[in-house]
Parts: C-alpha cells; structure tokens; sequence
C-alpha cells in the first residue's frame, strides 16, 4: 500500500517538473514580477495597508449581503433559532464590513494588533517546543525563530497604533518579494534540468 502511494507522489512530482520545464520562462516572468511588485509595495506600504483593509471590508460588505439573501431565500426547514442566528451573523458581516470600509486606518490597527499578539504566541509555543526538543538537531533554529517572533510582537507593539498603518503592508510586500524569488528558483531550477 506503501508503495502504490510513493509511486503516485513521484508521478505526481514528475508530472510538475514537466509542466515546470516546458514553462520556465512563465516562472521566471511571473517571479520577476512578484519581485518587482513587493519592491514597489516596500516604498508604499501605508497604500498597500489600507487598500488591502478597504478589500478586506469590500469583502465582508459584500459576503454578508449575499449570506443575508441567501438566508432569507432558504429559510424553509430552519428552526426559527437557526434562522436568526443565521440573519444575524449576515447583519454582523455587513455592519463589520461598512465600518471596516468607513474606519480603514482603525480596522488596519485592531487588526495588527492581532497580529502581533499571534506573533507573540507563536514566539512562546516556539520557544518553548524548543527547550523540549534541546538534545535533538534544529532545536537552535526553533529557539531563534521563536526570539524572532516575539521580537517582531515586540517591534508592532511598541509602534502600535501607529504601526497599524505600515505592518500589513510591509508583510504584503515581503511575502511578494519572496514568493517571486521562489519562482525565480524554480524556473532557473527547471531550465537546467
């Protein structure tokens, strides 16, 4: 059973590579254009933050109307608890949404400060995965990512509220600039083999 599994897998790898080696050049536009886009994000990252908040808003607005239609359309077979729970949650959308699109640069703040308080967690679960694993290999770089992730909390916090308005921004633009280097990789990776 093992095996007819490791056997689909190396299809499945051999299959990618293909498409990645007749696609290369794809890769490498699509790469460079992550990078070049992340670059241009890191000079803009107040922009990117609230234009990726008034999306998250838009979002919102926009699912909580449809959730709110579709409820009422399809209220037959819901008890009468389930379907004002359910209107509810869809009125609860939209007010979310029209005040996330209202209050863009407050949204941006609440919002980072999840952000770091995620970061601080995942700092202490690291750290501490970290002292459980000291014998073993990797239990340094589990430990430093950890010291990184606090340090990040850290750094939010101590520019919060203001921090609220670049964090987002910035986070967007370095996952662009890395996940285009990804592609880079790939592409170069696959035009040589």
């Amino acid at each position: 059973m093992n095996t007819t599994n490791d056997k689909e897998l190396n299809d499945a790898i051999q299959t990618r590579m293909e498409v990645a080696r007749q696609n290369w050049g794809w890769l490498l536009t699509v790469g460079i254009l992550f990078v070049l886009l992340g670059t241009i994000g890191l000079g803009m990252t107040v922009a990117l933050t609230l234009t990726s908040i008034l999306f998250l808003g838009a979002f919102l607005l926009v699912g909580g109307v449809f959730s709110l239609f579709y409820t009422i359309k399809d209220r037959k077979g819901k008890t009468g608890t389930e379907l004002t729970l359910n209107i509810l949650l869809a009125i609860l959308y939209v007010i979310a949404g029209i005040w996330v699109i209202n209050n863009p640069a407050m949204a941006s703040a609440l919002t980072t400060a999840m952000i770091a308080g995620l970061l601080s967690a995942l700092g202490v679960i690291r750290i501490i995965a970290a002292f459980e694993k000291k014998p073993e290999a990797g239990w340094g770089w589990l430990l430093v990512a950890g010291l990184v992730s606090l340090l990040l909390a850290l750094l939010i916090f101590l520019h919060w509220p203001v921090s609220g308005l670049w964090v987002i921004g910035l986070f967007i633009a370095i996952e662009m600039i890395f996940h285009g280097w990804s592609y880079i990789i790939i592409a170069l990776a696959a035009r040589k083999s």
